[in-house]
């Protein structure tokens, strides 16, 4: 993300809420996409998933894989890799609850149009 976020514990909470609100609209563009396709209703959340998952974590789960799989050895490669990082102090934190979050906001979407669709019928 290219954000200016907070530091900490609240800006785990606002890079949630954006992942939150891109599982929203992925899921509303995506059922879009589908019913226009001819696809069922698992499509749609499925695709918004995945799209809300790599938009809304998908810099900070490289992150989190970077430091992972890439060996550091020495602190200047240490020094390196944290400084592109922002936070990297609550990159775990951040990084579950973008997914947890990006997943709510699809499956929060699919509730709200799925009773309001269920209303009008």
């Amino acid at each position: 993300m290219n954000l200016p976020l907070h530091f900490g514990w609240l800006g785990v909470v606002e890079a949630t809420l954006i992942a939150f609100a891109a599982g929203m609209l992925g899921f509303l563009s995506w059922r879009w996409i589908c019913r226009r396709a001819g696809w069922g209703e698992a499509r749609a959340i499925g695709w918004a998933c995945a799209s809300a998952v790599a938009v809304g974590a998908g810099i900070d789960s490289w992150n989190l894989f970077y430091l992972g799989v890439v060996r550091l050895e020495s602190p200047v490669y240490a020094r390196i890799a944290l400084g592109k990082m922002h936070d990297p102090d609550f990159l775990g934190a951040r990084v579950f609850m973008e997914w947890a979050g990006a997943v709510c906001g699809v499956v929060v979407g699919w509730i709200l149009f799925r009773t309001r669709m269920q209303g009008q019928a």
